[in-house]
């Protein structure tokens, strides 16, 4: 890998109201690496937050956007302008309805499966080949409309959980940047066990 700045996103909805909805765990991860890089979030002159520092050694631009989740790709495209990064040093960290509680997954292009942000990301980037960290939701209960299921909090159970996987998803995304796709794939694709344990803002 080279020094090459990269950008890394989590998308969720910007309020308190939203912060604990399963559509959110971008934020927490995109958290969690702020955290470890030792900045802050800020306002930047993009609707988004935006803070500058190095993961793996490599200088990156850690973002969330501040609109809803189907705008999420207006932000990212500015950021991406303004730092000049190019589309191949892009990372996006998601929830994921299609995949089990707790499972990531990586990943580099495809298509948005339902998923507004990443839908409004991929239209404002203009491509489709831009890493992503899936981080999976499972799929809701009985007959619950997915685009209220993602607009719900984890529940009591999940919560539990969610701080060491959200670091699990936090550490596979610096392995992306640090080691390459392959690489980081082959270290974190198991099951959550080897981690040791426009319209409505999230319709899908």
């Amino acid at each position: 890998m080279t020094g090459e700045r990269w950008l890394v996103a989590g998308l969720g909805n910007p309020g308190p109201g939203y912060a604990g909805n399963r559509h959110n765990v971008g934020f927490l991860i995109a958290d969690v690496l702020a955290g470890r890089s030792g900045v802050r979030f800020r306002a930047s002159r993009f609707p988004a937050v935006a803070a500058e520092g190095r993961l793996a050694g490599l200088p990156v631009t850690l973002a969330k956007p501040m609109t809803f989740m189907n705008e999420s790709g207006r932000a990212l495209a500015g950021l991406r302008g303004y730092y000049r990064v190019a589309d191949s040093r892009i990372l996006v960290i998601h929830d994921e309805l299609d995949l089990p509680f707790g499972t990531i997954r990586l990943k580099l292009g495809g298509g948005d499966n339902g998923h507004n942000g990443l839908r409004s990301v991929s239209a404002s980037l203009g491509t489709r080949d831009y890493y992503r960290v899936r981080f999976g939701i499972g799929r809701p209960p009985g007959r619950l409309d997915p685009a209220v299921y993602v607009l719900r909090d984890f529940s009591a159970a999940e919560r539990k959980d969610v701080p060491l996987l959200v670091d699990h998803a936090a550490d596979a995304a610096e392995a992306l940047l640090a080691t390459g796709l392959a690489a980081a794939q082959n270290a974190f694709h198991g099951s959550p066990a080897d981690a040791g344990g426009g319209t409505a803002p999230g319709s899908r």
